[in-house]
């Protein structure tokens, strides 16, 4: 075996960030790396991913899942070689997704990292389109929106990691119309031209509720919610009888000090019949294997397509989130340690 590296850098969370997250919030330190204990594998990781959530998991409050510590390493999804092996079935040279990120080497639990097949896919590939990213995309629309050949489907946040897939999987499946918000005119035009969506609106141009009309005429049947607020009061209104909205996450509130004011507009749920439903991917977690194989299909065949945004280096991690927060990736956003 050949002899490990002395330390490797990792990402702590210092302080909990109020409103926007800042760069003194975070440190960049040196860990020293030791050999794996029983049942456990080093991994040299290879790409880690920066997603949404995280910036929850950075406030002190109880949720679904529990706060970052502070002086401790982030966690995240990341990609990596084996480099040590004291566990069954793993061996130096596989890759393997895991949940521990924001660090450029990871002691990780076997039970709890997964064998990736980097023939099937860039590695990058296994934190996004088939991986929690897409799979979130794959049951929020199919098995919480309840999605059906003919439906119309709004996506907001739609040029995404989440977003496109959504729209993109609509459409493989029979949607009668795939309309997609998305925040600059050439996100726009990545959605229609690209991704296959039958229109698009840039909602910095004007108010959602009125562009939402003007692009779904006949309204919609199911709404794919990543950013709450505005879109999801002018996705209400739009709302067909027995529409369904997948409650996904809410972007645009997340670094927010004071409450959100609610839609305004909830009353229209009850004559609607409407349904709206909140969804954390970890629920359909048996969805994996039929998720894979589909997409894998649809990747292979062209017809479905991904995009990622790839920042170089460990020290650039905070500036990717920060950057994944204003709306600067398109598609997934990851960060490489690949040297």
């Amino acid at each position: 075996m050949s002899a490990l590296p002395a330390s490797g850098r990792e990402w702590h969370l210092v302080a909990r960030p109020h409103g926007w997250p800042k760069a003194e919030d975070f440190a960049l330190r040196e860990a020293p790396v030791t050999e794996p204990g029983e049942g456990r594998i080093l991994v040299r990781n290879l790409y880690f991913s920066v997603d949404p959530y995280m910036r929850g998991r950075m406030n002190d409050v109880k949720s679904y899942t529990p706060p970052f510590k502070l002086d401790h390493p982030m966690e995240g999804g990341a990609v990596g070689e084996v480099i040590a092996s004291e566990a069954e079935g793993f061996a130096v040279g596989d890759h393997v997704l895991h949940g521990l990120g924001w660090r450029e080497y990871a002691e990780v639990p076997a039970k709890h990292a997964t064998k990736v097949d980097p023939s099937l896919a860039p590695l990058s590939a296994y934190l996004g389109v088939l991986g929690m990213t897409g799979l979130t995309a794959y049951a929020g629309l199919f098995d919480v929106a309840s999605f059906k050949e003919g439906d119309a489907v709004f996506v907001s946040g739609a040029a995404g990691a989440v977003g496109s897939q959504v729209g993109q999987m609509a459409r493989i499946k029979g949607a009668s119309r795939v309309i997609g918000s998305a925040g600059s005119d050439e996100k726009v035009k990545l959605l229609v031209e690209e991704y296959g969506f039958d229109a698009a609106f840039n909602y910095k141009n004007g108010p959602v509720a009125q562009q939402l009309k003007e692009a779904a005429p006949d309204g919609i049947d199911v709404y794919f919610d990543n950013v709450g607020g505005e879109h999801l009061e002018a996705a209400i209104s739009s709302l067909n009888l027995h529409g369904r909205a997948t409650i996904c996450g809410m972007i645009a509130q997340y670094n927010d000090t004071e409450p959100t004011p609610g839609p305004r507009n909830l009353a229209l749920l009850i004559g609607k019949r409407l349904r709206l439903q909140g969804m954390l991917v970890g629920d359909h977690a048996a969805l994996q294997p039929e998720f894979v194989r589909e997409v894998a299909g649809w990747i292979a065949s062209g017809e479905l397509k991904y995009n990622e945004t790839v920042v170089e280096g460990i020290e650039n991690g905070f500036d990717a989130f920060l950057g994944l927060l204003r709306g600067e990736n398109t598609g997934k956003m990851v960060v490489s340690l690949a040297r």
